[in-house]
């Protein structure tokens, strides 16, 4: 056996519209194909791949007692400009830089509270500050 990658993340919500707002316009994520299952969601794709699964549910999910999952993260390129494209979203957003390595992680969180970040190469270049609207 080979895996090859991080297929998806599958997040259950119940404010499906507004996540897939922000999955659009914040991280300029697609809606795109998706199975016809008998609950409501959608596929939103990075490129040609549906990263990110939304499955609609009726009342929010209750937290569990002990979080598995702490965040998920995407690579991208254009650090500068992806800092200046949150601020105009009004997303509140800090920098980290990974001890040894200088990967510069952009960590926010979408409507539901789920943490992610954005990496990109120690040599790009911005304002490493953070962000608070």
């Amino acid at each position: 056996m080979n895996i090859k990658y991080l297929d998806h993340v599958n997040l259950r919500t119940h404010r499906l519209d507004e996540l897939k707002t922000f999955y659009r316009e914040v991280l300029g994520f697609r809606e795109g194909a998706r199975p016809e299952f008998s609950f409501g969601g959608a596929w939103l794709y990075c490129g040609d791949r549906p990263v990110v699964h939304l499955v609609a549910v009726s009342e929010a999910p209750d937290p569990p007692k002990k979080l598995s999952l702490e965040h998920f993260a995407f690579a991208a390129e254009g650090l500068a400009e992806f800092l200046d494209h949150l601020r105009r979203h009004g997303v509140a957003y800090r920098i980290g830089i990974a001890p040894g390595f200088g990967i510069r992680q952009v960590n926010f969180h979408d409507p539901d509270g789920n943490r992610l970040h954005v990496d990109f190469a120690p040599e790009e270049e911005a304002d490493l500050g953070s962000f608070q609207p």
